[in-house]
């Protein structure tokens, strides 16, 4: 429900799904307020995870200037986050969502011996949403394919061709939901933004 929260740059929303599930997103949208209402389109999902995206980017509309591909899993986008990551991705032609990683990264031998510690200052955990510009994500696919290359995020693709990829520093408050312990965790997030919310609006008293 949270994911849903509204772009106002965004022209029309390709929902990536099985076609079983797809009530469920006509019955969030309906819910929607009508200033906030964009056209849903809709794409099958594929074997992998890039071939989802490729179906969703077919099913986009001609003239759209910038694709920002963003999981269901993540409800707690924040909106400037995303604008940010938006306007990124019109300037250099892809963008995506990031946060500095704040525990020490190991890489790992196969029998389990450490082979070295990464330097942390240079690591990024990516995020979305990924925003990108069709034509230059239509030529990453093409290579993609062309070379048989599997991919696990939409930026790789344009990493593929060797273009220009740029981090947008987003917050960490944008987990992706997929266990119950990630579940309780959203959960505290959203009371808090509700509290803050609400201490916000609240008027100021004063002292006599």
């Amino acid at each position: 429900e949270h994911t849903r929260t509204p772009y106002l740059q965004i022209g029309e929303i390709v929902v990536v799904c099985l076609e079983d599930w797809q009530y469920i997103f006509e019955e969030e949208h309906e819910g929607l307020p009508d200033a906030f209402k964009k056209p849903l389109v809709w794409a099958r999902p594929g074997k992998e995870r890039q071939d989802s995206v490729y179906n969703g980017l077919q099913a986009a509309r001609d003239t759209a200037l910038l694709v920002a591909i963003h999981d269901s899993a993540r409800p707690l986008i924040d909106i400037q986050d995303a604008r940010n990551c938006m306007r990124d991705g019109a300037t250099v032609g892809a963008a995506v969502l990031g946060v500095p990683v704040k525990p020490t990264i190991k890489e790992v031998n196969e029998d389990g011996t450490v082979a070295k510690t990464l330097v942390r200052s240079k690591l990024w955990e990516v995020q979305t949403p990924q925003c990108i510009k069709p034509e230059l994500l239509k030529e990453g696919f093409a290579y993609v394919k062309e070379n048989d290359l599997e991919v696990t995020d939409d930026v790789s693709v344009i990493e593929a061709i060797k273009k220009p990829v740029l981090i947008t520093k987003g917050s960490y408050t944008n987990i992706k939901v997929t266990t119950p312990d990630d579940m309780s965790v959203a959960i505290k997030f959203l009371g808090e933004a509700a509290d803050s919310t609400v201490s916000a609006a609240a008027p100021a008293s004063s002292v006599a």
